[in-house]
């Protein structure tokens, strides 16, 4: 449905999308990831036809950002990451404004209004000034507004930025239920939200794509490494990467948050199989005092910081 292909966006010598290129599907909710200034409200931006691409296009259905700009804004519903609210208005007058500019008649207007009010949750609201309602209020009211037109593909930029953890859940209810109607574009930074609700992410780092793929097999692929913590006393950390660095399957002995005389190390270790007998049995040779000894299995936190650290 949506193409994008080797699109960039320069400012100056700063490349805030370089050369990234994906499909989205309909139908599909797809999480955008990334840092903060990693260019995902760029990317937004450009795709919504707001900003000019320095170079590439995209394409949805076959029309291209270029020649066919207002064909493509009907199709989308945009909520920026500060959503263009008027704090003085009722959340009713605001959406019936809303309504007029899309154009609707005045009973479709009306029946859109009720219906998006009862989708985002909002009937016990509407003759309330908006700039009474609290942050995740105003935020279902800018779902609302960015879905009066129906439109076939909805971009979302940080819809949860600011709330509360039980005002996140409500708009990730809300998104869950949109995106069985409607393609999706969900940016995000935060990894729980893009889990819960996403059918795939596309993770950007500093302008382009580090990684694209549904959650289950980001996980699998990249989450293959294990991390084995151990705590030593009467240890060094350059005598344990001498013994422990030549196991087959060990990727990195790094030193972990020692104190107290406790040498703590971390122990990547890239292979399918359980290596722990082979570490232990190397740790028996040595005269230290072995305080802790631990594996965990990579999350998606841990991959995403993995594929967007600095080096």
């Amino acid at each position: 449905m949506i193409k994008v292909e080797n699109l960039s966006k320069h400012y100056g010598e700063i490349r805030a999308v370089d050369g990234i290129g994906f499909e989205i599907n309909q139908g599909e909710i797809l999480g955008l990831l990334g840092p903060n200034g990693a260019g995902k409200t760029t990317f937004m931006r450009i795709l919504t036809c707001y900003l000019n691409p320095t170079a590439g296009t995209i394409r949805v259905k076959d029309l291209n950002i270029k020649d066919h700009a207002l064909e493509i804004r009907r199709m989308m519903g945009y909520l920026p990451e500060n959503a263009p609210l008027y704090p003085d208005m009722l959340v009713y007058d605001y959406l019936r404004y809303v309504a007029d500019i899309r154009g609707l008649d005045r009973e479709a207007k009306r029946q859109r209004i009720d219906q998006l009010a009862a989708t985002c949750s909002i009937k016990e609201v509407m003759h309330q000034a908006i700039g009474e309602l609290s942050k995740g209020y105003k935020q279902r009211v800018g779902l609302a507004q960015a879905m009066m037109g129906d439109p076939e593909i909805l971009v979302l930029d940080e819809p949860t930025s600011g709330l509360d953890p039980n005002q996140i859940i409500e708009i990730r209810t809300i998104i869950k239920k949109i995106g069985k109607e409607k393609t999706i574009i969900l940016s995000t930074h935060i990894l729980s939200e893009a889990e819960a609700t996403c059918d795939r992410v596309v993770i950007i780092n500093k302008g382009r794509i580090v990684a694209d793929s549904p959650i289950e097999e980001l996980k699998q692929s990249l989450g293959k490494e294990s991390l084995i913590a151990l705590a030593f006393r009467n240890a060094d950390l350059a005598a344990v990467r001498a013994a422990l660095g030549p196991i087959a399957g060990v990727a990195a002995v790094e030193p972990g948050e020692s104190n107290d005389g406790i040498l703590a190390v971390n122990v990547t270790c890239r292979t399918g199989e359980d290596i722990r007998p082979q570490i232990y049995a190397a740790i028996k040779k040595q005269d230290w005092q072995l305080l802790e000894f631990h594996q965990q299995f990579r999350s998606l936190e841990n991959i995403f910081r993995e594929l967007t650290k600095e080096n």
